[in-house]
């Protein structure tokens, strides 16, 4: 018998077993440490225990749902944050219950949206998302370069590029609000996250442009004031960062922007093959 609890009453070991098992034989394969899971899941993804669910056959995990809350684009939000079942355990409507637990803390919490991420050319899931009453919105590609030593670009001497705080990227948000960011790319997530490096290029103390990447070579941030775009900043910016943190490979991740997808293929970044979607329900 199927019996459903929250994962802020069961053990934290089952709640990754269920992750493990759910993901066993997905489209990417997911190797993940126990700890790795509750520092990245619970952490900068921004799930609650309290806000997911997990469904149990005889105390073994067979199901699970994660949900995180958050203010998004001045929204309050449900994000789905995974929902996975085990292969044996698939179209018993698992997932249809989970997911009206899911629900039910959006109403509770007086979410007005619901969103979850899901890979293209996951038939299944984005059949069943649908059903749901979720539309897809936006499409999130993925880039990388893999050699970024190649990357050429001198600084002109009225130029320098240095080192800042998490707070100068803060004080860019203004700049950015009429972009969608996707979540795993928004300040609340890169504030939670560790490794990261911010520069600030700079004209005659003016800043002009401004990179956040991890030491392992994500982008999560890439802005470059309009007056002083095409003139080599934003590479310049890549460049730096390539020599400082001695990458061998660079990739980053973005929501529908024909400016920074062109940008990416004139510098020779190449598109993965994977791809997201956004999808939403409004409730």
């Amino acid at each position: 018998m199927i019996i459903y609890d929250k994962c802020s009453n069961i053990e934290f070991e089952k709640v990754y077993q269920g992750f493990k098992s759910g993901f066993s034989d997905y489209i990417i394969k997911i190797e993940i440490s126990k700890e790795d899971f509750m520092k990245r899941f619970f952490g900068p993804e921004g799930n609650k225990l309290e806000y997911s669910f997990i469904a149990l056959d005889g105390g073994k995990p067979v199901g699970l749902i994660l949900g995180g809350i958050k203010v998004y684009e001045g929204v309050n939000t449900l994000r789905c944050g995974t929902l996975c079942i085990h292969p044996e355990y698939r179209g018993k409507g698992i997932s249809k219950a989970l997911f009206g637990m899911h629900k039910e803390v959006a109403l509770n919490h007086d979410c007005k949206q619901m969103f979850l991420e899901v890979i293209v050319g996951n038939d299944r899931a984005i059949k069943f998302y649908r059903r749901l009453g979720y539309s897809k919105v936006y499409d999130i590609s993925y880039y990388s370069h893999k050699d970024p030593s190649k990357l050429q670009r001198e600084l002109t001497n009225s130029m320098d590029i240095r080192k800042v705080e998490f707070e100068t990227i803060l004080n860019l948000a203004d700049k950015i609000n009429d972009v969608h960011v996707n979540w795993q790319n928004d300040f609340d997530y890169m504030k939670k996250t560790e490794d990261l490096v911010h520069y600030g290029i700079y004209q005659e103390s003016k800043l002009i442009g401004a990179l956040s990447i991890t030491i392992k070579g994500k982008i999560f941030f890439i802005w470059t004031n309009p007056q002083y775009r095409h003139k080599g900043s934003a590479l310049s910016l890549i460049k730096k960062a390539t020599q400082d943190l001695k990458l061998n490979t660079i990739n980053i991740s973005f929501p529908n922007n024909a400016s920074i997808e062109g940008f990416l293929n004139h510098i020779k970044f190449e598109k993965d093959n994977i791809s997201q979607y956004e999808m939403y329900l409004i409730i």
